[in-house]
């Protein structure tokens, strides 16, 4: 992570901000791909539940902010006092146009859409002519989901030469195609089914892009901006009764560059990082996905988490919680890549 040269401003901004207040206001960003009861659960939020979110929003005062400005805002530590609230949307469904675009609209609130430019026009997705319709409203920014939404670490048997071509294909001839259709090429990226190892994020510096994954927490100076969080609300993770802790989230209090890369060589695997001064080992909890909650072990300054056994899935998180004040939770959550797993 130190080779991203031309984010260092943003690494440096997180190890300045370790004596911050834990009280620090911080950006936390909801993600979306279907809003409808038909299409598959795994992705998609129901319109009654995707309505009581954004009333639970309303109700904790919490301002609902552009997705750019705010990150860069988050990652300097120059937000608001109190959390903002960013919401976007993957893959650009027609559900998004026909069921959330307009009560978006209704409420004034601004929202970015993620766009896989070699699906628009296809069945069960949005047309150039829709998303232009939404960028005109001036709520909608359109952004980079690559082309064709594949899988962009480089696979286990694939030439470096080969990598480097395909990718860079993937994710300008986006861009390009997102200048020319609708006149709006930001610097943004949502990575394909939330994957990303070094060397993609390593793209994204070299062209000054801000990368979105699809793991959780708030994003806030600690972030990195290659491999910022964003709290996934389809119906299996977005009710609400788990959603008033993570909308007051925080950022948690470890620089993410210097989180290991995600893609594992061994598994499970091992989670190292520094307890600092602001956490305490008996107020911290970690999670492995499928297994629940997982022990810590505490060497110093050192904490290490594992599973207690390898994991199949091709994605999989460990996340760490650890109370924050008022009422919050500091909030990170570590994704790792199985490539030895098939891909979706």
């Amino acid at each position: 992570m130190k080779s991203f040269l031309k984010i260092t401003a943003l690494s440096a901004a997180a190890t300045l901000c370790l004596t911050a207040t834990p009280l620090q206001a911080d950006l936390v960003v909801l993600q979306y791909h279907h809003v409808d009861d038909s299409t598959p659960r795994s992705t998609s939020t129901s319109p009654s539940l995707f309505r009581k979110q954004l009333k639970l929003v309303d109700q904790l005062g919490l301002e609902v902010a552009p997705l750019l400005p705010a990150t860069r805002a988050a990652l300097k530590g120059e937000g608001p006092e109190s959390n903002q609230v960013a919401i976007t949307f993957d893959d650009a469904y027609e559900s998004v146009y026909h069921t959330a675009a307009p009560l978006l609209a209704e409420l004034s609130l601004p929202y970015t859409i993620f766009v896989n430019t070699e699906a628009v026009g296809s069945h069960g997705y949005m047309t150039w002519q829709q998303l232009a319709k939404l960028k005109d409203t001036g709520l909608a920014t359109i952004a980079n989901h690559s082309a064709d939404h594949g899988h962009l670490a480089r696979k286990p048997d694939e030439s470096q030469e080969h990598w480097k071509q395909r990718v860079t294909q993937s994710l300008d001839q986006a861009q390009s195609a997102l200048n020319r259709k609708l006149n709006q090429a930001v610097p943004m990226f949502a990575y394909p089914y939330g994957e990303f190892d070094q060397a993609l994020e390593q793209k994204l510096a070299d062209r000054d892009w801000l990368g979105f994954g699809q793991h959780s927490g708030a994003i806030g100076p600690y972030s990195h901006g290659t491999r910022l969080p964003r709290f996934p609300m389809a119906d299996a993770y977005g009710q609400i009764k788990n959603l008033r802790d993570k909308l007051k989230s925080k950022a948690f209090p470890v620089p993410a560059d210097e989180l290991p890369d995600g893609v594992i060589d061994s598994n499970p695997p091992t989670l190292t990082f520094a307890l600092g001064d602001e956490l305490s080992r008996q107020r911290l909890t970690c999670f492995a996905s499928g297994f629940g909650r997982i022990d810590i072990d505490v060497e110093g300054q050192q904490v290490s988490v594992q599973a207690p056994d390898a994991i199949s899935s091709r994605r999989f998180r460990y996340n760490c919680t650890h109370p924050a004040g008022n009422g919050s939770y500091y909030w990170l959550s570590q994704q790792w890549l199985n490539l030895a797993a098939p891909e979706d």
